[in-house]
């Protein structure tokens, strides 16, 4: 159970944080018009409306239960419970008539807010003195998952939109900067990398990141920054869609199976490329990071003769030291050192809708001089998402990271601009399946 002083000092916090993040993801959905919310910009995505009402439903759901005949249940309760992963085939295709009409899921949202805000401060009263029986989690663990989640989900709203057309024209006047490149490799020392985190009732993490150990780690070169849009380019023109060679067979089906010919991020007008951003068509930034899938991640990286770098030597890259690794307690909580996130340490935390050069945010340069590894993207990893040894999955949510066990997806690693700053923490592991282009998503190299 946890502790009644760790309790004390944390509700205000934590209801403090879950209002900002309500705040954060109503922001979001008040930049699509009330005509458009049954619209679905991706098709391996629920329509909009979905997320307008799976935001408080996932609150309910998992709040709840300490406080149970504060409302009558709802069937809303349920049909917004939970979304789907993109999985290849695994798209949802219902009609638009299957969803509620957007005043009454108004109306849901606003009944739900109001009882939980009523029940909340109550029951985390009671938690702290002591009204707390067997092994449930604790409610400010509960209350810190629906924040995360919330804040996970934000990100989803803001590249759902920026693949819309909810407010787009072209813009041609801006002048195209030089490309910053991400090919000059930095030598990393063998070390340690320490993986995971021991679970900690005063720390929340999700069940994924359970299970800290340590990884030894061969010497090996990764790119110093990322790959910018300049550089793919190069891939783009030198015919690498076309490549067979670089291609897996799965992914090489998938890319002539949807055309796919450039990022989806990237879009040809008259003769030139432009970046879709949230707003505008934009002449291509090629100073900015490129966001593709694993599949199109991979296939640049085989063209380049080089490979995407493991979970671990990621790890050692952002966080640890050239004199070490774990045992010597050397590595850092973040790339720069133990310092909490701050604005100048790279592009996160909501301040901005685009990237940044690749090279920008020197101040968040890890140890070894390895540049912008949290923040102006998340960034693939070879590595399959698979639990640690000894995994236990959280019993609020016993499918978070179980259901996707399954050889299908891969680690993500860093963040993007709209990656909220508790995920910035070195255990938190995002994954998704290669085939999935529209996240905030690049990638850097490696040579082993």
């Amino acid at each position: 159970m946890i502790s009644a002083a760790h309790a004390g000092t944390s509700r205000s916090l934590l209801l403090a944080r879950l209002a900002d993040a309500r705040r954060r993801t109503d922001a979001l959905l008040d930049l699509i018009p009330a005509g458009r919310l049954l619209e679905r910009p991706i098709a391996e995505r629920h329509r909009f409306v979905f997320y307008l009402g799976h935001l408080e439903a996932f609150d309910w759901n998992l709040l709840s239960s300490r406080f149970e005949g504060v409302r009558e249940p709802s069937g809303l309760d349920a049909l917004f419970a939970f979304g789907i992963d993109p999985v290849n085939g695994n798209t949802p295709d219902e009609p638009a008539s299957a969803w509620p009409d957007i005043a009454t899921i108004r109306a849901y949202n606003r009944d739900v807010r109001h009882v939980l805000d009523a029940s909340l401060p109550h029951a985390l009263d009671a938690e702290r003195f002591g009204e707390h029986f067997g092994d449930e989690t604790p409610m400010t663990t509960l209350i810190d998952a629906a924040v995360e989640h919330r804040l996970m989900h934000a990100e989803t709203l803001a590249y759902m939109i920026n693949q819309s057309s909810i407010a787009r024209c072209v813009r041609g006047t801006r002048p195209v900067p030089v490309a910053a490149s991400g090919s000059a490799l930095v030598r990393i020392p063998a070390g340690t990398a320490t993986l995971g985190v021991e679970p900690d009732l005063r720390t929340f993490a999700w069940d994924n990141e359970h299970g800290a150990h340590v990884v030894a780690v061969p010497a090996f070169a990764i790119s110093r920054c990322m790959v910018s849009n300049g550089d793919y380019l190069r891939f783009v023109e030198a015919g690498g869609y076309g490549a067979r060679a670089c291609w897996t067979d799965a992914d090489w089906a998938w890319r002539e199976a949807n055309a796919i010919g450039h990022p989806a991020f990237w879009v040809a007008h008259e003769g030139r490329w432009f970046w879709r951003s949230m707003t505008e068509l934009i002449p291509l930034p090629l100073e900015w990071p490129v966001y593709v899938s694993h599949a199109e991640a991979s296939a640049y990286a085989r063209w380049a003769g080089l490979a995407l770098p493991t979970e671990a030597q990621w790890h050692r890259a952002a966080y640890g030291t050239p004199d070490g690794g774990a045992p010597d307690g050397s590595e850092r909580a973040y790339p720069w050192g133990n310092a909490a996130p701050e604005a100048r340490r790279g592009n996160f935390d909501f301040r901005a809708w685009e990237p940044r050069s690749v090279d920008a945010y020197r101040d968040g340069d890890s140890a070894f001089g390895v540049r912008n590894l949290v923040g102006n993207g998340w960034e693939w990893t070879s590595t399959p998402f698979a639990p640690f040894e000894d995994f236990e999955a959280q019993t609020f949510y016993p499918g978070y990271s179980a259901d996707f066990f399954d050889g299908r997806h891969y680690v993500l690693k860093g963040g993007s601009p709209l990656t909220a700053a508790p995920l910035l923490r070195r255990s938190f592991r995002n994954w998704f399946q290669p085939h999935y282009p529209y996240l905030y998503a690049g990638f850097r190299c490696v040579a082993n």
